[in-house]
């Protein structure tokens, strides 16, 4: 019997994958790439989004919610 790899985690997303890891819709991430609050990493013509970035951006999210009155 095989055992089961783990899969390697991955750095860079697509960006519908972007979206769908911070549940939120395709235009939606595309808007945030677009007004330049995610960065991206370009790869040829492909656009990938780096996982750390979607943490930071959450993170700020969260900030910013905690310091309105």
């Amino acid at each position: 019997m095989e055992k089961a790899r783990a899969e390697p985690s991955r750095i860079l997303l697509r960006l519908p994958e972007a979206a769908q890891a911070l549940s939120i819709g395709r235009a939606t991430i595309y808007q945030l790439v677009n007004r330049g609050e995610l960065p991206v990493v370009r790869i040829g013509r492909s656009v990938r989004i780096p996982v750390t970035a979607l943490e930071a951006w959450a993170e700020r999210q969260i900030g910013a919610g905690q310091s309105r009155p």
